[in-house]
């Protein structure tokens, strides 16, 4: 990390994933336009606290169950997520047994190779979508629809951290299981998602990879259940009261109080 933080400093773990980003840009890993999705990310970060919510574990519990279910599971890498998560997203792959496959918005051959060799460097055994992303998604038009037929394309269950909502909805009619982890609980890609995680990143991939360990001895017909039963507009709605409660109690108190909480 090129700048010095002081561990000192009120906002150090935050300040943290912002260097992330910024090195993850001067790498050629991330594209100048996450660093803005970074920020807005923050910004809700804020509201639910900087901490993972009750309505993110029944998320992230449901994405779990779907992924063990699934014949096809991937995880698609993105420049921030490559920049923030790299040792995570190829830990929580293996422990789901999970393809990892790259896929960008602002997509050139130089960052598809940067983000591949970066995981590979952190254990991945394959990574696909560089040079084999000749499949297409159907009604998508910009160069995330470019896909690997043995990755995306055939996937049952796709996790899709830090997504845009186009991607989402066109994945949705292709009639796949689409895991979001999303900050923002009124995102089109939250709302349009079957599984959307309302929290941080950096935060959920941990839980999940916890999670797995622990649920992968759990009978596929208990799996099943947790995935018929979860509801992801009641869980959206839980998301939004929290926060909507959280800054009202925060507002009684007075502002001043909201950095003790």
């Amino acid at each position: 990390m090129g700048f010095h933080i002081p561990k000192t400093h009120p906002r150090y773990e935050s300040l943290k994933l912002r260097e992330k980003i910024i090195e993850g840009y001067k790498s050629g890993i991330t594209a100048i336009q996450g660093l803005i999705a970074h920020g807005r990310g923050e910004c809700f970060d804020y509201l639910i606290g900087e901490k993972t919510i009750p309505p993110a574990i029944k998320a992230m519990r449901a994405a779990i169950a779907a992924m063990l279910l699934a014949k096809h599971p991937v995880i698609s890498v993105n420049g921030n997520v490559a920049a923030l998560v790299p040792d995570g997203i190829v830990k929580l792959a293996k422990v789901l047994n999970a393809k990892l496959e790259v896929n960008l918005f602002y997509r050139t051959k130089e960052r598809e190779l940067k983000i591949k060799e970066l995981l590979e460097r952190c254990g991945a055994d394959e990574v696909l979508g560089v040079d084999d992303a000749t499949a297409t998604i159907p009604e998508l038009f910009s160069e995330r629809r470019r896909v690997s037929p043995r990755g995306i394309y055939i996937a049952d269950v796709v996790l899709v951290p830090l997504e845009d909502g186009d991607r989402t909805e066109a994945l949705r009619k292709m009639g796949k299981t689409v895991i979001a982890i999303d900050l923002n609980p009124l995102s089109r890609t939250s709302r349009a998602a079957s599984i959307t995680i309302v929290d941080n990143v950096v935060r959920a991939v941990p839980k999940m990879i916890e999670l797995a360990k622990e649920m992968k001895s759990v009978s596929k017909d208990e799996l099943r259940v947790i995935v018929d039963s979860y509801d992801n507009d009641e869980v959206l709605r839980e998301a939004l009261k929290y926060i909507a409660s959280r800054l009202m109690e925060l507002a009684s108190k007075g502002v001043v109080l909201s950095f003790k909480t």
